[in-house]
């Protein structure tokens, strides 16, 4: 679609109608959508409001009548993405070493659905192979690159290091971990810009229906580096890939997560030059991934945690105190109040709590060492069909995030 016209004097922009001077056709259907994203209009609806604003407008008027017409303008402005092929139980993804492959090589199963013999196009040539699975990869690089295109926005990602009000616990920027890692990274946190990511993920059901068994998990990255009243914001929430279902991918997320880890270690290890619009220089910009947020149920799957024995808290471990309610038949854990200071009264309450006052001291977190030694002798096959290696420990298996280097635990 043309969104420049040619003239005498070389390129102009295609004005939305003869000397038109506020608007031009692209603006135009950006605003538009803007509205619409933000209104939920179906496209059935959005079609009928351009037709009714190119009858309203002047005549030679460029705006389009037609949702897909419209959609043609905005098509290449769109972001990279890579569509990656992947295996029907979750072994692998066909990239890399797997690119060329036909059938996993784990599972045997093929890469593509089998198609009825016979079956042929209309111009009698065979039919295209169509993959089990696709999943959609949107990059963050170039992402991060149009952030600091825009002059505010490069301007809020500052926040951090210019406006951030010491003294006070309002955001993440403010917690000890925070701290502790620009103490153990001085070069990374000597540069405002560098891009502090916290990474969400949770199975939803895309269809409202709690009947269904159909499960998808969106990947949500969240930027820290933005004031407490942007970090949360919809425009600046930043989704690189939907797991869709119909089945949950278990610990076989950390397949789908592998493009994403990639990028999070490009922008760790390396770097990538950014051009700033509010200072007007480039630098190397820089990411790390500060933490995960996610459920209990969900921190199973990203860190490898079995929370399906006695031994549930990822604190206690050995230590976790448990009890079989004998008429519910509920498992439940009564020593929560370990936690408490020493001389907090809720220690000494009987009836409210099990008949009995709590003396305990709670028990340490491991930290990320201590975690990656249990961790690293585990050996874990990634896919559905494969066979599980029972372990003595509560860990399933080594999660991604310790593969690399880009997430940092106090």
């Amino acid at each position: 679609m043309e969104i420049f016209k040619i003239t005498q004097n070389g390129f102009t922009r295609l004005s939305l109608y003869p000397e038109c001077k506020g608007f031009t056709r692209l603006l135009t259907v950006l605003r538009l959508f803007n509205l619409k994203e933000i209104g939920g209009w179906t496209d059935k609806s959005f079609s009928e409001l351009l037709e009714l604003l190119t009858e309203m407008l002047l005549e030679g008027n460029t705006l389009s009548n037609r949702t897909y017409e419209a959609k043609k303008i905005l098509c290449p402005m769109g972001l990279d993405n890579v569509k990656i092929h992947g295996c029907h139980n979750d072994c692998i993804l066909y990239k890399k070493e797997f690119e060329n492959l036909n059938e996993c090589p784990r599972c045997g199963v093929s890469r593509y659905k089998q198609k009825d013999k016979g079956v042929d196009d209309d111009d009698g040539a065979t039919s295209k192979d169509v993959p089990v699975k696709v999943k959609w990869y949107l990059q963050m690089i170039p992402r991060f690159n149009r952030l600091f295109v825009n002059v505010s926005d490069a301007k809020n990602t500052r926040w951090y290091a210019d406006k951030r009000v010491y003294g006070k616990i309002r955001h993440v920027a403010d917690s000890l971990q925070c701290k502790k890692i620009d103490s153990l990274f001085p070069d990374f946190a000597n540069e405002p810009r560098n891009l502090r990511l916290g990474l969400s993920t949770d199975g939803m059901n895309p269809f409202g229906n709690l009947s269904t068994n159909h499960t998808s998990w969106p990947i949500l990255l969240l930027i820290y580096n933005l004031s407490p009243q942007l970090c949360i914001k919809r425009m600046y929430m930043m989704q690189p890939m939907m797991i869709s279902g119909p089945k949950q991918p278990g610990n076989d997320i950390d397949v789908y997560l592998s493009p994403l880890i990639e990028d999070l270690i490009l922008l760790w290890e390396e770097a990538v030059d950014v051009d700033d619009a509010y200072t007007c220089d480039n630098f190397k910009l820089r990411a790390m991934l500060f933490c995960t947020i996610n459920d209990f149920h969900a921190y199973c799957n990203l860190s490898g945690y079995n929370i399906k024995v006695q031994q549930v808290c990822p604190i206690c471990e050995v230590d976790t105190c448990c009890h079989q309610l004998s008429k519910g038949k509920e498992t439940v854990y009564l020593v929560h109040r370990r936690f408490l200071r020493a001389n907090h009264p809720y220690r000494r309450l009987r009836k409210a709590f099990n008949g009995e006052q709590e003396y305990g001291i709670a028990s340490k977190p491991l930290t990320g060492k201590e975690v990656y030694i249990i961790q690293q002798h585990i050996k874990f096959v990634f896919g559905k069909k494969q066979k599980r290696l029972v372990e003595k420990n509560s860990w399933k298996k080594r999660s991604v995030f310790f593969g690399s280097s880009i997430l940092v635990k106090s």
